[in-house]
C-alpha cells in the first residue's frame, strides 16, 4: 500500500509478532533486514509486513500469513534461518516472537 500498512485479506490469518531491542552498531543489520523482507514477500502464503522501530532501538515487526504452514515454511528458509542465527549473536539484546490466529480485522477512520 506504501503507507506502512500492510493489505490484508478477510481473516481468519495468521500474525507473526516479532519484538526485539537492538544491540548497539549496525553489523550489517540493516541490509539482511531489508533482504529478509525482500525475500518473505516472495514466500508462499505471505500476506505483508508491518514495522515500527522506536529511537531507543525497540522495534516490532508484524507479518501476515495465509495459514501456520506458510509460516514454517518460512522459517525453514536457509537465508532466513542464517539471519536469525545472527540476530542471536549480532543485533538483538532480546527479542520476543509471537504467533497469533487473526480472528477479526478493521479499519478506519
Amino acid at each position: 500500500m506504501g503507507n506502512g500498512f500492510a493489505s490484508t485479506p478477510k481473516p481468519p490469518y495468521y500474525a507473526v509478532i516479532f519484538t526485539n531491542q537492538r544491540s548497539d552498531g549496525d553489523h550489517g543489520y540493516g541490509a539482511t533486514a531489508d533482504r529478509m523482507v525482500e525475500l518473505a514477500a516472495q514466500q508462499p502464503g505471505y500476506l505483508g509486513v508491518e514495522s515500527v522501530r522506536d529511537a531507543s532501538g525497540l522495534g516490532i515487526t508484524v507479518s501476515y500469513w495465509e495459514s501456520e504452514a506458510a509460516i514454517q515454511a518460512w522459517r525453514r528458509n536457509a537465508e532466513h534461518t542464517l539471519a536469525r542465527e545472527r540476530g542471536r549473536t549480532d543485533w538483538y539484546e532480546h527479542f520476543e516472537l509471537r504467533v497469533a490466529k487473526v480472528e477479526r480485522a478493521y479499519g478506519g477512520p
